[in-house]
Formats: structure tokens, C-alpha cells, sequence
């Protein structure tokens, strides 16, 4: 089975923020929702009104349509449409769900969104059951980046699915705890103290332990540390053919050792991202830095509050990364499969996602998107005026393209889980851990 190059970052569980009056908010890459048992239908009672056709569509979490009014807009265009979104809010609900529907044919929503961790999995084992929305009307691949594209491609060819959005990386940072440790505050100057390597992020953690603050760590965690330097890899746990290869990973051997060099040089929080202990310590200023996609901004605004507003800015990362970004499906047993073709179509367009964008901070998918103002220059007060246009837009276009495995994100999940937080709280030493992790992969993952 050859597994088609594209971009990866998935670490359970992405969380989506709806935070209001603010000019732009960046938030948790799109998910999906639990399909619709009943699926949709046309005509009276189907919830659109009498003579409407009503198209469902499948969500996990908040992908913004909704929130910056694009389905009454669509509505408007189209009289005979009515839409119907079924959100959840974990991906690791909805995707089981999805898989089950997919199974049993029925129960399906016309559109399903699939999170950028199992979109291989469908590509490479259940490409029949998707249309192929590369031939639908009006769909031209130029509109979207190359590696983005590539990533819901089957082997034949087919591309059975549309992006949404994207997660290009930064590194968040507190100026003020910068300052305290004796390090460079402006946001060039930062991010010239790591560029190009993730060790020189390592050194720079190194510095500000020296001297940090009391009560401070450098970074929040060691797997943020290993999410973000795997994601500038091309190979990572499965090489092109398809083949579980992280055991001999030169991406998955150099991640690691940054981690656990960060751990042992006392640089990290020991924090479970996602955790209320890591909402807490956004709050408290309890570290230094963190490994910031796109989206998190609206998280860090959420958790840190007024507070942290002006203490936090924006760098580049050390190296181009993704981690992050969902895509829009139409399974063949949609039963509004020709209107479902042409909602996602409109949906995933270059207009539309830069309204997304505006509204929610979902960078876009879509290269025209990516290069019309109110996305390149696109600032953030909260980060002190941060252009957080041209920081993560210039990141997106410089993603690496790496291998995705159907089995990615369960992978990365052990290794985070089970394998560096072992080491982090728990004392393990590092071949503890990993030795810990590369078991519970191969219990669970078949090769």
C-alpha cells in the first residue's frame, strides 16, 4: 500500500474557542461532528420547509461556517436549500461514528468533515465510498496549496476531499518572562535566536532556565517540543510505502532527543496539553513559550485573559511545520450527493474561507485566500499587534511535505501519552519511555 506524501500534525484532542468582539481570533483547526442518523431528505418536513431540499452537514467541533453566517449567505443564494449542521464536539466521537456509518451505508450526512489525521486513513482503504470532488464543477486545484491538496488524494489519483484550513506553526512567547531571564523581546530578534534548527530552540530554553523567573519553565511540555519538531520532517512514522518506520525515524530519533534534552535540563511545565492544569498555566504565566499553530491564538487568548493581553507576541518557528486543518467530504451515499457537491464547493472557495478567516481565524487552505489583504495583513492586538498574517501565511506556503500513515494519529497519541509523559511526570528515564511507547504501537498498530 503506498501512502501518499502529504502534511501531518494531530494531537488529540484539538480544541475549537468562540470568542467574541474580537477583530481577529485564531482558533482550534476545524473538526466534525457526528453524522445524522436519519441523513437529510428533500420536501416537506425535512426541516428546510416545504419544496426545500435540506443538505446536512457533519461536523466535529466549530469549523466557522455557521459562526460567520456562510450558510444563511448560501441560503439566500439558493431559495430550494436548507442547511442543517450536526456538530460534536470530540473528533475522537465523531470519527468512529463515521467509520461506522461508512460501514453500514446509511446514516450519513451529505457533507462529512474529516480531520487532517484520518483523511489518509480514507484515502488509502475507503477512497470508493467518497465523491471525487477534484472533477466537481467549478473545484480547480490551483485555489488551494499543493501539499494541502495532495493530502486527500487517493492512489488513483482521486481527491475525496476538500480543504478547509490549516495549522502552520509559530512559537508563542511571553515578552515579559523574556525580559526577566535576560533574553530578546522583540519579535525578529526571537525569532533569529532559533532559526532553522529546533536545537537552537533547545539552547535558547537553556538560556532562559539559567536565569528564568521563579516559578516559570521555558516551555509548557516535551511533547509540544516533539509534535513541533517531527512536523518539519518528511518522513515520520511511515515511509512511502506505507511501512510503520519511526523505530529507525530519523525525524522521530531527533524529536525525541530534543524532548527529552528539554526534560532533563528541567526546561519544561510537565503539562498534558489540553489539560485544565495547562488552561491554569496559561493563566498563572507559568511558562515562557509554546508551540503555537495558527488556531491556538484564540486558546492562549481564552486561557490567559486579560491578563495576558500584550504579554504574549508571535515568532516564527524554527523550521516550517503544520499541525492542524480538516476537509470537507461527500460520501457517495450522501442522499443529497449533487447539492452536497456544490455546498462544499462553495464552502472550501478562496472567498469564503478568507470570511472564515475573518470571523474565526481559520487560516485558509486556498493559495488566492492566503494573498487577499484581510488575510496577509492581518494583525492581532491581543499579541501586542502581531502580524500574524504574514507570520503564518509565510509558513504555510514553506510547509514541508511529509508522509502521512493511517495510523498517525493513534501513533503519535502513545508516543505522547504513554511514552514522554512517563519520562516528563513520572520520573521514567528516557529509554523507559520509550521502550513504554514503541509496546503499546505495536499492541495496537498493525503494521
Amino acid at each position: 500500500m503506498r501512502i501518499r506524501g502529504t502534511t501531518s500534525f494531530s494531537l488529540p484532542p484539538r480544541r475549537r474557542l468562540l470568542a467574541a468582539g474580537v477583530a481577529v481570533v485564531l482558533v482550534a483547526a476545524p473538526l466534525a461532528g457526528c453524522a445524522d442518523d436519519g441523513g437529510s431528505s428533500s420536501g416537506a418536513g425535512s426541516g428546510g420547509g416545504e419544496g426545500k431540499t435540506t443538505v446536512s452537514v457533519g461536523v466535529f467541533g466549530v469549523f466557522g461556517y455557521k459562526q460567520a453566517g456562510l450558510y444563511k449567505e448560501y441560503e439566500k443564494l439558493h431559495p430550494d436549500i436548507s442547511i442543517k449542521e450536526n456538530s460534536t464536539e470530540r473528533n475522537e466521537d465523531y470519527y468512529p461514528a463515521l467509520l461506522n456509518h461508512l460501514a453500514a451505508g446509511s446514516g450519513l450526512s451529505d457533507i462529512q468533515g474529516v480531520e487532517i489525521g484520518n483523511i489518509n486513513e480514507l484515502a488509502t482503504v475507503q477512497s470508493d465510498k467518497f465523491v471525487d470532488l477534484g472533477k466537481a464543477k467549478g473545484v480547480r486545484k490551483g485555489d488551494f496549496l499543493d501539499w494541502k491538496w495532495d493530502q486527500a488524494k487517493a492512489e488513483d489519483g482521486k481527491i475525496i476531499g476538500l480543504g478547509t484550513d490549516t495549522g502552520p506553526m509559530a512559537i508563542c512567547y511571553r515578552k515579559d518572562l523574556f525580559e526577566k531571564a535576560g533574553l530578546p523581546t522583540d519579535r525578529e530578534k526571537v525569532g533569529k535566536l532559533w532559526a532553522g534548527d529546533w536545537s537552537k530552540y533547545v539552547e535558547t530554553g537553556e538560556k532562559y532556565t539559567d536565569k528564568a523567573p521563579k516559578g516559570t519553565a521555558f516551555t509548557d511540555s516535551a511533547a509540544g517540543l516533539y509534535n513541533g519538531a517531527l512536523a518539519s520532517h518528511t518522513k515520520q512514522y511511515y515511509d512511502e510505502d506505507g511501512t510503520l518506520v519511526y523505530k529507525k525515524s530519523k525525524g522521530v530519533k531527533e524529536s525525541w532527543d530534543l524532548a527529552m534534552r528539554a526534560v532533563e535540563g528541567k526546561m519544561t511545565a510537565k503539562l498534558k496539553q489540553f489539560d485544565k492544569s495547562w488552561d491554569q498555566a496559561y493563566a498563572n504565566g507559568s511558562f515562557a513559550s509554546v508551540i503555537c499553530p495558527s488556531w491556538m491564538l484564540a486558546y492562549i487568548q481564552e486561557k490567559a485573559g486579560k491578563a495576558g493581553k500584550g504579554k504574549w507576541d508571535v515568532a516564527a518557528a524554527p523550521e516550517p511545520a503544520n499541525w492542524g486543518g480538516s476537509f470537507l467530504t461527500v460520501p457517495e451515499k450522501a442522499k443529497n450527493r449533487d447539492e452536497a457537491i456544490k455546498l462544499a464547493t462553495w464552502l472550501t472557495a478562496p472567498e469564503q474561507q478568507a470570511k472564515v478567516f475573518e470571523k474565526m481565524g481559520n487560516l485558509p487552505s486556498s493559495q488566492p485566500a492566503l494573498d487577499l489583504p484581510q488575510v496577509s495583513g492581518a494583525e492581532h492586538a491581543y499579541f501586542d499587534g502581531a502580524p500574524i498574517g504574514k507570520i503564518f501565511s509565510g509558513a504555510a506556503k514553506d510547509v514541508p511535505v511529509s508522509i502521512l500513515g493511517p495510523k498517525d494519529q493513534l501513533i503519535k497519541q502513545h508516543m505522547n501519552e504513554v511514552g514522554i509523559l512517563q519520562v516528563e511526570q513520572q520520573g521514567k528515564s528516557p529509554e523507559e519511555g520509550w521502550d513504554a511507547a514503541v509496546k503499546k504501537i505495536d499492541d495496537s498498530v498493525e503494521d
